[in-house]
């Protein structure tokens, strides 16, 4: 049974609750990390430390996973789009869960359950407990006995199934599924699609295309995404890792995420990005 992430820009495997960290972490330093987790210097050792933490405790990877739908980061996707499902902007989100693949779920703490720990999925393997627990809480899986990860099939599911307001997450290095589900969409005239672009901080200048053409954008750690998608945003959230609102759409749904939330917040007109460079993840010297 094995399974593949990204954490910090490094690609982890977890085989048989072993975890191997296989490239070094894009990341020395991390805002988030620090608060969260109490690490100041990010290398192979913290990555791994990070991932067995989330083993260990919510158990990632494993039949007893936990799905509690507690907030856990300001500001971020699954947060957004399970306020926006619960307030009746949303009519459910395409996501990814490890042990499950791409899930449609109608169910706004599923969604918040699935993402609120999760890093960016490369690949799965199926856990009957995951798959079981999703199909009983309000969430279809793509292909349960492969777990596959396909977010544009993913969409096209949710459509077959009737839905009309659809959110959907992508990662960076699937960043060209952002053009598939907009080419999707023109498809179906009465459809609405929110896309939240995430796990950003390996993306390349030949991603960029296909990231504005999301609705909110994730800037991780990345360098690119605050020069050259920040600039594009009509909305930020967050300072040490910005996220970009860069349609309409995504802006209703921020608004709506904030409006429901308990977070003290300043307003202030600014041309983006709004950076405080000492507040910024730190690439490592080789990113």
């Amino acid at each position: 049974m094995e399974h593949e992430f990204l954490c910090r820009g490094a690609r982890v495997r977890i085989c048989d609750g072993r975890i191997e960290v296989l490239t070094k972490p894009a990341v020395c330093y991390c805002p988030y990390v620090e608060s969260v987790y109490g690490i100041k210097s990010i290398d192979k050792h913290a990555v791994e430390r990070i991932m067995r933490l989330k083993m260990e405790k919510y158990g990632l990877c494993s039949p007893h996973r936990c799905f509690e739908s507690k907030v856990v980061v300001p500001f971020g996707s699954s947060e957004i789009i399970s306020t926006c499902m619960r307030r009746g902007l949303l009519d459910c989100a395409v996501t990814v869960c490890e042990g499950a693949g791409t899930v449609i779920s109608w169910n706004s703490d599923l969604v918040q359950g699935i993402g609120a720990r999760l890093t960016g999925i490369l690949k799965t393997s199926p856990i009957k407990e995951i798959v079981d627990y999703i199909k009983s809480n309000g969430g279809e899986i793509l292909n349960p006995d492969r777990a596959l990860v396909d977010q544009p099939l993913g969409v096209k599911r949710a459509i077959s199934m009737g839905f009309k307001r659809i959110a959907v997450t992508v990662i960076g290095c699937n960043a060209k599924d952002i053009t598939k589900i907009r080419n999707i969409q023109q498809r179906y005239k009465k459809v609405e699609i929110a896309i939240f672009s995430t796990c950003n901080t390996l993306v390349k200048e030949e991603d960029l295309v296909h990231l504005e053409k999301a609705d909110v954008v994730c800037s991780s750690a990345s360098r690119l995404i605050r020069e050259r998608i920040g600039p594009k945003a009509i909305l930020q959230l967050g300072v040490s890792i910005p996220v970009f609102i860069l349609t309409e759409l995504g802006r209703r749904l921020a608004f709506t995420y904030l409006m429901n939330t308990d977070i003290k917040l300043v307003i202030f007109r600014t041309k983006m990005p709004y950076i405080v460079k000492d507040r910024q993840p730190k690439l490592a010297k080789d990113h």
